[in-house]
């Protein structure tokens, strides 16, 4: 895949105190435990979503995209990558806030923790929604506040410990306002923020029982959502339309002074007037007054 590295002018100057970057606590057991679980996780849910352009938003040093069969996969990060390091996707230096991406233009959106490391996670996600396409699909990946890792956060600190927490619940209505339908949620990483490999592996058993006894406590979530569009048909009227009439029924008989034919001329020459009426079952006629006398009359 064609690797391209591209820089907006507008992202270098947008935040003057970029988040921290996690490079360094990934290379930690705590990091490698984390890390695991949660590239296992979107291996299984991006598997299954398709479309042809891709977006990563965080974490640029780990390729969450791999098990994803679109044609075009775009990373974006607040810093630039490490010169030398070879490419595996195309690159973008931007802003969240202000995606250099046009309207309806991205299938597949993924935020890995990028919302609380954000001074606008409302702007974050209304971005979103502007570059997707209508069905198409945000994956959000945040640390839940309501777990053992949240003992360990403060204001200042390395990543991710000085992070703004986002529990699943509060994104999901955030998600719904936007005018998506989330589809599903996991949580994982049950186990104590320790960064010692042997209690690590003693805790692991937490993992198990975990997503039994309290599924909502693990300290990282992730969330799939899809962008609807309610769609307008326009119904016009059928100006050309041509209205048929009922077809009406003739009367058997009706009078007039004005007849056609061999009687009418009779008439018209005595100058009588004559009402026929419908005929009886027999056939013959009644006739009211005086019965001119004429050849064609019948007897």
């Amino acid at each position: 895949m064609l690797a391209v590295t591209l820089v907006t002018s507008t992202a270098l100057n947008a935040e003057p105190n970029p988040p921290p970057d996690p490079r360094a606590w990934l290379q930690t057991p705590l990091g490698g435990y984390f890390a695991a679980w949660e590239q296992t996780q979107l291996d299984a849910l991006l598997a299954d979503i398709f479309g042809y352009n891709a977006l990563q938003i965080g974490l640029a040093d780990v390729d969450l995209l791999r098990a994803n069969r679109m044609p075009m996969h775009i990373c974006a990060a607040h810093v630039p990558w490490p010169d030398g390091e070879p490419a595996r996707t195309a690159r973008v230096l931007t802003d969240e806030t202000a995606l250099p991406f046009a309207s309806a233009s991205l299938d597949l959106v993924v935020l890995a923790h990028a919302l609380e490391f954000s001074a606008s996670p409302h702007h974050v996600l209304r971005e979103v929604e502007r570059v997707l396409v209508p069905e198409g699909s945000i994956v959000i990946c945040g640390f839940n506040p309501y777990s053992l890792w949240n003992r360990h956060r403060r204001a200042r600190g390395p990543w991710p410990w000085c992070g703004q927490y986002l529990s699943a619940p509060r994104v999901r209505d955030w998600l719904i306002l936007l005018g998506f339908e989330v589809q599903s949620s996991r949580f994982g990483c049950y186990a104590p923020a320790v960064n010692s490999p042997e209690w690590l592996a003693r805790w692991k058993w937490l993992d198990r029982i975990g997503r039994i006894w309290w599924p909502v406590c693990g300290a990282v979530w992730i969330m799939h959502g899809i962008k609807r569009v309610a769609g307008a048909r326009l119904i016009q009227p059928h100006w050309r339309e041509k209205y048929t009439r009922a077809k009406s029924l003739s009367p058997v008989a009706r009078g007039s002074n004005d007849f056609s034919g061999p009687l009418g001329n009779a008439h018209k020459e005595t100058g009588e007037k004559c009402l026929f009426h419908a005929a009886p079952a027999t056939g013959r006629h009644n006739t009211e007054g005086a019965r001119p006398s004429h050849a064609g009359f019948p007897p």
